[in-house]
């Protein structure tokens, strides 16, 4: 790290865990952050001023009027521009350090394969259960964990899948891909602005915690917020020895905890 990399990032290294080798630790990551819209404005931008050395967004959406109420990367001036477009002026802004690959596509099982198998961590932030299991399928595939995220009316909730270890359960454990779920979208159901930001920011911690190798991540967890009563709720979640995914021997189940 040059002079001015120590000063900007100096209450991170201030911090024990952390230090100036958790940073260099950030500053070599590669992100790969999947949708650039509620979840991933506030998830793609803690990551750019945290010091992430490369962040990969891919979104096929253009910025609506009607996205403004929650997704922060975006401005009235962008309304119509390719949201990562958008969202790579935002973080270019925040940190002109970093390198931004702004992808505007739909990716296919092969391509989300390359992106995947190139990054340290994945974020999912979409909001479709399709997506959602491709994005986990390819993380189990090449063993690259994967934090998702997901927010409709005042509900959130986040967790982390970590095939790494060989143990922790991933995705289609907690909702299986060969059952039928409704995508609840927001343009439908509405969503309470503020938590987006909360979940989209506690990816951001997770996937800083997983470059860094600190803390307890939740991995093998799934935290949920009532965000109207404001309480949080958390489960277990094992892996499941049926799941076509990451099937082992071990049981599944989801207890409160």
């Amino acid at each position: 790290m040059n002079d001015d990399q120590l000063l900007r990032y100096s209450r991170h290294i201030l911090l024990d865990q952390i230090g100036i080798e958790g940073q260099q630790a950030l500053l070599d990551a590669q992100v790969l952050v999947i949708g650039a819209g509620g979840l991933g404005s506030p998830a793609a931008m803690y990551l750019a001023a945290s010091g992430v050395g490369r962040l990969t967004l891919v979104d096929d959406d253009t910025v609506d009027l009607t996205n403004l109420q929650r997704q922060i990367a975006h401005t009235t001036q962008r309304v119509g521009q390719p949201k990562v477009v958008s969202a790579h002026t935002t973080l270019a802004d925040i940190n002109p350090d970093i390198e931004v690959i702004a992808l505007q596509e739909r990716v296919s099982d092969a391509r989300l394969a390359e992106l995947v198998a190139a990054a340290t961590v994945v974020l999912d932030c979409t909001d479709n259960f399709a997506t959602r299991h491709a994005v986990n399928r390819a993380c189990m595939a090449h063993k690259v964990p994967l934090v998702s995220g997901a927010v409709i009316r005042f509900d959130g909730q986040v967790s982390v899948f970590d095939p790494r270890t060989g143990t922790q359960p991933c995705y289609s454990c907690l909702f299986p891909q060969d059952q039928q779920f409704t995508d609840e979208a927001c343009s439908t159901m509405g969503v309470f602005a503020p938590l987006v930001g909360v979940v989209g920011s506690m990816q951001a911690a997770e996937a800083l915690k997983l470059i860094m190798g600190i803390g307890a991540s939740l991995a093998g967890r799934l935290l949920l917020l009532d965000g109207l009563h404001m309480e949080w709720s958390s489960m277990r979640v094992a892996r499941d020895p049926a799941c076509p995914v990451c099937g082992d021997e071990s049981a599944h189940c989801a207890l409160p905890v």
